[in-house]
């Protein structure tokens, strides 16, 4: 069976050779009986005629021997081809707007997919990458906060549905002893790390229980990347002399590559040489579990809620856990980006529907010059089915070459689209035009080409073959029951048109009153310069660095004011939060003073019954609900607010008197203000918020300062608690430094850059600008928005040119009805009219199908949207008039095209 389809198949291409073959053999076998016949006494003549009825028809016996020597179909399929190619090279502008017009369709929709797919649907290159997950605290209220240490034991302990359990923490860390000192992301990770995520090191070994200790000696494994680049593919580890935060690190092994997580990771080294936070409500550790085999996410999420509710009736208001939110790895990691991705591929699938309306027309165009050749062909016995797929022969052809131009025009567009993308897309060193991206092109190719070919032939082989034989006959394609079909198309492309510009208008209007809101801070001419601390440094060093840093940096030329604090607005870093208590300093008793004075004297973090102590104060003090607050925790400078010209509402910004022995102050925002003392006098109150830093003693309200949008710009500002950097240097461990100058920021940047330098060359800065990091916490809404307008813009210009072809080609169908009724006495003005009207009816029609799908459709959007409706009025009707005017401006050149035909021409025309 194979043999006999190999000959088949071989004989498509010895076609030239068999039937020269076949002429000679049946010229034998006619000879033969030419020579029998002559032999029973016939004459030449009635011997050749009895031997060629004999044999049959000669035609007809060589078509049914070719149908047995090779396959009908296929054969049939490359005639269908070359015709095809014929075609389109007999109608070049066709040919070139019809792939130019799909290649933009599938182009578009191709490069989006390639995004939602490398982001949101390819599976995390992990084994069994479904078992791994990401879990949460919840709370009553049903927020999400991270593990604090003692819950994270017990749900370790306790649990059967999750083969391992681990924590993870990353950070910037300044590793030096290798080159120049750099800041790189880093990542403490507890044990089964490893073992969830199924990740050995390519080399070297993991951690071995001794490491993974409070106090021990610091060792780290390090990502395939950072051994290139920065180790050069040394074999010999324990040669590599490195230094984390000015602590010798030893490495032990080297991770696979691409393996980065989290938050593109370059080292990693154990969680258990810090010593666990025994408070219940310290919520700092992020967790990840992968579930044993057969069991669910559902099934997890319930076992692991209960132990929650079993920890809440044990510790009580000592825990504010009472279930556990879990979800898969990758839906934790594109949660954010999921609607904007999904809203794109939308988009850009309903611009590949435009794109095709607009083809189909065309086609139908093409199909009514050609129907003279249809007739012909059906008239001699050509079936429907025949012209069906001489149709999707050309339909196909039509529509690989413009996919082929497409996923072209996909794969140099492919940078572009990521370089828009935001910085905070997850998994972008993943998207690329791959196999998937390529069978999903071909898909929307082969369905495009099918809907192309059934619709055009459908529509072009319904017509009178006789009528359409006729001479003079306008019947057919052409007639206007069957223009109504092109008009409704027209219609359908402007309906989609619609949607894509409402979207594209709600998007930017929403970007406008993000773009307009008061941020709190300025961001003009201010120079950022991020530094990083060892977390264990002393705090009169720290103190002292600063201190120094500020007085050189005011030096610089130009250089107008100098500050700094742990988090910059808008920086998309995690602003440390927590409760804090409101109380008099006469509540102070002799524990308290006690604990104070011993906190300060020791340190916590190296005496675990002190901090043990000093975890069940801050519990017992935070039982009472009706004194506390919640806020922000910052650690700044006076400068800070002058610098970003953050205004004072009420009292003073921090002194030179406000030292680390001096009374400790605070200042205040002014929704915290208004949320914990309303209509009162916060200056001079006090409260507790040691539980942030490790400092136990009262801060003093001495100012309250603006509300600044710290988090987002459409968020509502924090309610804010900042303390000065020399008296609370301990949270500062990462500081920003912020420069409002009028001199060049670049003079300014390489000034800056020397002083550090000069102070501590071990100390890595990032330069940047205050405006940058204001502009890169909108990328993910312009993003969304700069490709939505895009889209709407090129399917505006689509289904302009759709409504414009239509209207041209039903002139052209009523030239001779339209010469009549000037003949008849019609003005110019009342046939401009006829035509408009044709294009208003189309328009009107289209819009308001428009309108309805807008209604339905751009309610995906509300999560995207800001103080806006996604049924807001005046974008619908805004988009609803343009829509209209651009289509009646379509509809005038073929309109006015119409008032110059000649009456006598057209009336000879037919």
């Amino acid at each position: 069976m194979n043999l006999r389809l190999f000959h088949r198949i071989a004989a498509l291409f010895r076609r030239d050779t068999l039937d020269a073959d076949l002429e000679a053999e049946m010229a034998f076998h006619i000879d033969q009986a030419i020579a029998d016949n002559l032999e029973s006494g016939m004459s030449q003549q009635e011997a050749r005629r009895q031997a060629l009825m004999q044999f049959g028809g000669t035609q007809q016996t060589k078509e049914s021997v070719r149908d047995h020597r090779s396959l009908p179909f296929l054969e049939t399929f490359f005639h269908d081809l070359a015709f095809g190619f014929r075609m389109l090279r007999k109608s070049p502008a066709f040919a070139s707007v019809s792939v130019l017009t799909l290649a933009l369709g599938i182009g578009a929709t191709t490069a989006i997919f390639s995004v939602v797919y490398g982001v949101l649907l390819r599976p995390l290159p992990y084994h069994n990458p479904h078992q791994i997950v990401r879990l949460w605290e919840q709370s009553e209220n049903g927020n999400r906060m991270n593990f604090a240490d003692p819950n994270f034991d017990d749900l370790r302990a306790q649990n059967h549905s999750l083969s391992g359990l681990a924590v993870f923490q990353s950070s910037v860390t300044t590793i030096t002893g290798k080159g120049d000192a750099s800041r790189i992301s880093s990542s403490a990770v507890s044990r089964d790390f490893f073992q969830v995520m199924a990740i050995q090191p390519v080399f070297g070994r993991t951690f071995f229980s001794e490491e993974q200790r409070p106090n021990a000696p610091a060792v780290a494994l390090v990502s395939y990347a950072y051994w290139t680049q920065a180790l050069g593919s040394t074999q010999d580890l324990s040669s590599v002399r490195l230094k984390m935060d000015n602590k010798p690190l030893s490495l032990i092994g080297v991770l696979p590559p691409g393996f980065r997580f989290p938050d593109n990771s370059d080292i990693w080294f154990p969680y258990e040489i810090f010593d666990e936070t025994p408070s219940r409500t310290a919520h700092n550790d992020r967790l990840i579990g992968r579930l044993r085999d057969g069991f669910t996410v559902a099934e997890a999420r319930t076992e692991l809620s209960t132990i929650a509710q079993r920890l809440k009736q044990q510790y009580g208001p000592d825990t504010n856990m009472v279930s556990v939110a879990i979800e898969p790895l990758h839906h934790a990691m594109t949660n954010d980006v999921r609607p904007a991705l999904i809203l794109l591929l939308v988009a850009s699938a309903f611009l590949l529907l435009i794109a095709c309306a607009n083809v189909t027309n065309l086609m139908l165009a093409q199909a009514a010059a050609r129907e003279r050749e249809l007739a012909i062909r059906a008239a001699l016995g050509a079936p429907r089915l025949r012209l069906l797929r001489q149709f999707l022969t050309e339909a196909f052809l039509l529509s690989f070459i413009g996919g082929v131009l497409g996923v072209l025009f996909a794969y140099w567009g492919l940078n572009g689209l990521l370089a828009l993308a935001p910085a905070t897309l997850p998994r972008v060193d993943e998207v690329s035009i791959n196999l998937p991206v390529l069978l999903f092109s071909l898909l929307a190719v082969s369905l495009v080409s099918v809907a192309l070919a059934i619709f055009t032939a459908i529509r072009s082989t319904s017509c009178d073959s006789r009528a359409a034989l006729s001479e003079g006959s306008r019947g057919g394609i052409g007639t206007p029951n069957k223009q109504r079909i092109g008009r409704l198309l027209a219609a359908a492309q402007l309906a989609t048109a619609l949607i894509l510009l409402v979207g594209a208008a709600l998007l930017g209007r929403s970007l406008l009153r993000v773009l307009s809101i008061n941020s709190g801070f300025r961001t003009e001419n201010v120079v950022t310069m991020d530094l990083g601390f060892p977390s264990d440094g002393s705090k009169p060093d720290r103190i002292a660095f600063l201190n120094q840093l500020f007085a050189r940096l005011h030096q610089i030329p130009g250089v107008d004011e100098v500050g700094g604090t742990n988090n910059l607005p808008l920086s998309n870093a995690g602003f440390p939060d927590g409760s804090f208590v409101v109380m008099n300093p006469s509540q102070i008793s002799p524990r308290m003073q006690n604990l104070i004075q011993r906190s300060l004297a020791g340190n916590l973090e190296k005496d675990p019954a002190l901090l043990a102590e000093f975890t069940n104060f801050f519990d017992e003090l935070f039982r009472d609900k009706s004194h506390l607050g919640e806020a922000d925790f910052l650690v700044t400078s006076a400068g800070f607010f002058k610098a970003l010209s953050i205004p004072l509402l009420q009292g003073r910004l921090f002194e030179q008197h406000d030292t680390i022995d001096a009374p400790h102050v605070a200042l205040i925002s002014q929704s915290l203000a208004k949320q914990t003392w309303p209509n009162q006098d916060p200056i001079g109150r006090t409260i507790e918020f040691g539980n942030m830093d490790g400092d136990p003693r009262l801060l003093t309200i001495v100012g309250v300062v603006g509300d600044v949008r710290d988090h987002s710009l459409e968020s509502a500002p924090p309610p804010t608690v900042y303390v000065d950097y020399r008296q609370r240097p301990v949270a500062a461990y990462s500081f920003t430094v912020v420069l409002h100058t009028s001199a060049n920021p670049d003079s300014v940047t390489a000034a800056a850059r020397s002083i550090l330098h000069e102070l501590d060359p071990n100390m890595p800065p990032r330069f940047n600008t205050l405006s940058q990091v204001y502009s890169a916490s909108l990328d993910a809404r312009r993003f969304s928005f700069t490709l939505i307008i895009i889209f709407s813009l090129t399917a505006l210009l689509l289904a302009i040119a759709g409504i414009y072809g239509v209207i041209s080609y039903s002139v052209a169908q009523r030239t001779r009805e339209i010469g009549v009724r000037m003949a008849l006495g019609a003005t110019t003005r009342e046939v401009l009219l006829m035509v408009l009207k044709q294009g208003a009816v189309t328009g009107t029609i289209g819009i308001a199908a428009g309108l309805l799908g807008s209604f339905a459709i751009t309610r995906l959007l509300q999560s995207q949207l800001f103080e806006i409706s996604p049924t807001d009025p005046l974008t619908l009707l805004g988009a609803s008039a343009m829509l209209l005017l651009v289509s009646l401006a379509a509809c005038t050149i073929p309109g006015r095209r119409a008032t110059r035909i000649d009456p006598v021409v057209a009336l000879r025309c037919e």
